[in-house]
């Protein structure tokens, strides 16, 4: 048993946190008493004797259970068991769980009307809660309790078993279930449990972010473009889950102090929004400067230079294969910016800054068709899909050429073919469609 001699924690200051914590929940109940009603204000004074308090709250305590992972957010009515547990410690700390957490924060579970009983366990005297000296066995709460010694250990062992589960571990029918098989006829049954004190944290930590008033200030100096010395974080499409409804204590008591909330992030990938591409106005081809600007095509322009320059000697399956897939790729990267252009305003082509040869006019602006029948007709009139091709085949052979890799009319009709057969493929596409 602790020795209260050489701690600050005294039998005197117990008392009187003990006296007060009482006193502030008597007042508004006398307050609500009548005058004339005598009776009932001495059955309250004498039910706020620390004595008697105590006494009846260390029969409640076991009513009520200290527990970082819940069973009750399953459904309100399952009875199988809660867990006080730290986590997992053999998890790696790079899986976010209870076992991350600084500073975990118990919940309690059971009947919500003895829940001011875990409120008197968890007052602060000298840094420790009366649970904490409870569970340490502490001298000076114990005659703090009582003068009958063999009184006052009986309750602090009540009270010191607040964390420890109410009988056998066991699941309940309104409780989720795994039975995960074994060899054999034999299984584990897994039981899911809500972890409350993780939940806890990470509510606490959204709400600073959001509502604490360091965030607001940052928050208001970024809408007015001033400088603030720290950042804000945001939650975008936060869902919030309720358990609960009107009565979320009796959920847990945490759970109340969250007003049943429970915030879920989205879990879904970022959208990327790239800027418009605009109309490709003062050029006479996309090939000559435009295209070949886009950080991808850079990108897969120099890998496969690399690799040309590195088996320019060799010639077998595995190299032609490579060298095919990352045509294919800058081969899509045409047609995904030709896919960008075509979201501009139909009719960008009649600009009288645009220079652009009648055949990519055909291909990256095919609605102004719907409003031009001039613009149609020429359309119709030409295959402008062989234009198309061969000026992707020029530009490459001459993005590809070099002393060491010389690209010449055989490589050009092998570009022309990839390309055409993806456009054919288009062209049946919007030939259907039409």
């Amino acid at each position: 048993m602790a020795n209260s001699a050489e701690s600050p924690i005294s039998t005197a200051l117990i008392r009187q946190v003990i006296k007060d914590f009482l006193q502030e929940r008597l007042q508004p109940k006398l307050e609500r008493v009548k005058e004339n009603e005598v009776h009932e204000r001495e059955r309250l004074l004498k039910d706020h004797q620390p004595a008697r308090w105590i006494a009846n709250a260390a029969n409640r305590v076991g009513q009520i259970q200290q527990v970082t992972h819940a069973l009750k957010y399953t459904h309100p009515d399952a009875k199988g068991t809660s867990l006080n547990a730290p986590g997992n410690p053999e998890a790696d700390e790079l899986l976010v769980g209870t076992h991350t957490i600084d500073e975990v924060t118990a919940d309690v579970v059971g009947n919500a009307a003895a829940l001011d009983v875990y409120k008197f366990l968890k007052l602060q005297v000298g840094g420790k809660t009366l649970l904490d000296l409870a569970i340490e066995g502490n001298t000076a709460l114990q005659a703090a309790f009582s003068n009958d010694e063999e009184q006052a250990k009986s309750w602090m062992a009540a009270f010191a078993d607040l964390s420890k589960p109410k009988g056998q571990p066991a699941s309940h029918k309104f409780a989720k279930q795994l039975y995960w098989p074994m060899e054999g006829n034999g299984y584990h049954l897994l039981a899911p449990l809500f972890p409350t004190s993780l939940v806890h944290h990470v509510v606490s930590t959204i709400r600073e972010d959001r509502f604490s008033e360091e965030a607001k200030a940052a928050r208001k100096a970024y809408r007015e473009r001033e400088p603030y010395p720290h950042g804000f974080r945001e939650y975008p499409h936060l869902a919030i889950q309720n358990f609960g409804g009107t009565k979320p204590q009796n959920i847990s008591q945490l759970n109340s102090e969250r007003y049943g909330e429970n915030y879920l992030l989205a879990a879904v990938p970022p959208l990327w929004l790239s800027e418009p591409v605009r109309p490709p106005l003062r050029t006479e081809s996309i090939f000559d400067r435009l295209f070949g600007r886009r950080p991808r095509v850079r990108d897969l322009l120099r890998i496969l230079r690399d690799f040309l320059a590195r088996v320019q000697d060799v010639n077998n399956v595995r190299i032609r294969n490579t060298r095919a897939e990352l045509i294919a790729h800058l081969r899509d990267e045409v047609l995904l910016f030709a896919a960008e252009t075509q979201e501009n305003e139909p009719g960008w082509t009649l600009d009288e800054m645009c220079r652009l040869n009648v055949d990519e006019q055909c291909w990256l602006d095919p609605e102004r068709a719907g409003q031009d029948e001039s613009f149609a007709a020429l359309c119709t009139g030409v295959d402008w899909r062989d234009g198309i091709c061969r000026r992707f085949a020029n530009w490459l052979n001459a993005q590809l050429t070099s002393t060491q890799t010389p690209m010449g009319e055989l490589e050009a009709r092998e570009w022309q073919s990839v390309m055409e057969k993806e456009i054919n493929l288009m062209r049946m596409e919007l030939d259907f469609y039409d």
